[in-house]
């Protein structure tokens, strides 16, 4: 039988897939730290409100860069769901975008609006409450459970079971895998965990919120720390996190860099909804730029797929190899430890296996995605 192998001689382009309008982050060139993120403040904050009732709409709309459905995994056009999408397999239940938003008894009863930074921390005010960079569509139950809750990682998941209907047998999980239990730092804090492939999404979604209203953010943690998502914030209006949480919303933004479906919803909010971006997406180096944290490579995990083999060779070639004949690779990107886009390819051919070359010694983190996939490795580059 013979093996078809893309090999790529030459370092790969770097591409720039959003839709970045000419000249829309000019007054944050050159700029370091927190007044890199003022400065970007000053961009993205006079966006155009939009109603809490149009969320909807933007939920179900047809066009082509629509990121809250599904056009990466099953590509079935069905909602996508953090707390349902299962890449890996079949999803446990989906949502027709076009149904009605409610509540119901169990997990895929019923699909309403998540507000990553719940709106408890912000007193339900506008713009918040209806920015679509952090209100998401998601399972009705699973974001009952998640209620004002911090997002974190989870202390002993090993342990979790399925949740019960109330989400009180800690630790326990949802149909897709989705967390809920102890945060690891501080046992006192409960915790929500996004599924490996969307927690850079939420990470970049916490910076976008930290920086587009990063003059409120301290007049919301002195006015609310009942909310349980105060946890998360240290108070001011520059840093804005805690140390722990800082440091693991770096480490998620690093293990699990942009994917094709934020930059598309990116696009989708600027073009045809409330015209602004999350910076974020568009330069993901921006997140050390702005607070400095210095991660060390072993403080990064990866997931274990033994359907996907990533490898070196000595002349830094790189190799992908795709052990599962339902799915498929559409594109692999390189990314570095700052979340810089260095280079990507498409593979048009459906290859289950392919070869490129990164120039460069150092420690980069690929994004595998296609069909039923999207998977983060590390690779060190001698």
């Amino acid at each position: 039988m013979r093996i078809n192998i893309l090999l790529l001689t030459l370092a790969l382009s770097t591409v720039a897939c959003a839709q970045v309008p000419n000249g829309y982050y000019d007054e944050a060139e050159g700029l370091e730290g927190f007044e890199l993120k003022t400065a970007l403040h000053n961009i993205i904050k006079g966006f155009d409100d939009q109603s809490y009732g149009a969320l909807a709409d933007l939920y179900a709309s047809n066009d082509s860069r629509n990121g809250f459905r599904d056009r990466y995994y099953e590509e079935d056009n069905s909602l996508l769901d953090i707390y349902s999408e299962n890449p890996d397999s079949s999803d446990p239940y989906n949502y027709n975008p076009n149904g009605s938003m409610g509540s119901g008894p169990g997990e895929g009863d019923a699909f309403n609006r998540e507000h990553l930074i719940p709106q408890s921390y912000f007193d339900e005010g506008y713009p918040m409450r209806a920015d679509a960079f952090h209100v998401w569509p998601t399972d009705s139950k699973v974001n009952g459970w998640r209620g004002n809750y911090a997002f974190g990682t989870v202390n002993n998941p090993g342990n979790a079971n399925p949740c019960n209907s109330g989400a009180t047998n800690l630790p326990c999980k949802s149909q897709n895998g989705t967390l809920k239990g102890k945060f690891v730092e501080n046992n006192s804090i409960t915790v929500m965990e996004p599924i490996d492939e969307f927690k850079g999404d939420v990470a970049r979604a916490f910076f976008y919120f930290a920086t587009c209203y990063q003059n409120r953010m301290s007049n919301f943690y002195n006015s609310n720390q009942n909310s349980q998502v105060s946890a998360m914030f240290d108070g001011s209006n520059n840093k804005v996190f805690n140390e722990d949480f800082l440091n693991m919303l770096v480490a998620w933004h690093t293990m699990d860099p942009v994917s094709d479906r934020e930059r598309d919803i990116n696009d989708l909010i600027y073009y045809t909804h409330q015209h602004n971006r999350n910076p974020y997406i568009d330069h993901p180096e921006w997140v050390q730029t702005v607070w400095n944290i210095n991660m060390d490579t072993n403080d990064f995990t990866y997931q274990e797929r033994n359907d996907v083999l990533v490898y070196t060779q000595s002349n830094k070639t790189v190799g992908v190899k795709l052990q599962n004949d339902s799915k498929s690779i559409s594109k692999v990107s390189v990314f570095d430890l700052n979340g810089k886009l260095i280079q990507s390819t498409n593979n048009p051919q459906n290859l289950k296996e392919i070869q490129f070359k990164i120039s460069n010694s150092g420690v980069y983190i690929l994004k595998i995605e296609g069909k039923g996939l999207e998977v983060n490795k590390k690779v060190i580059i001698k």
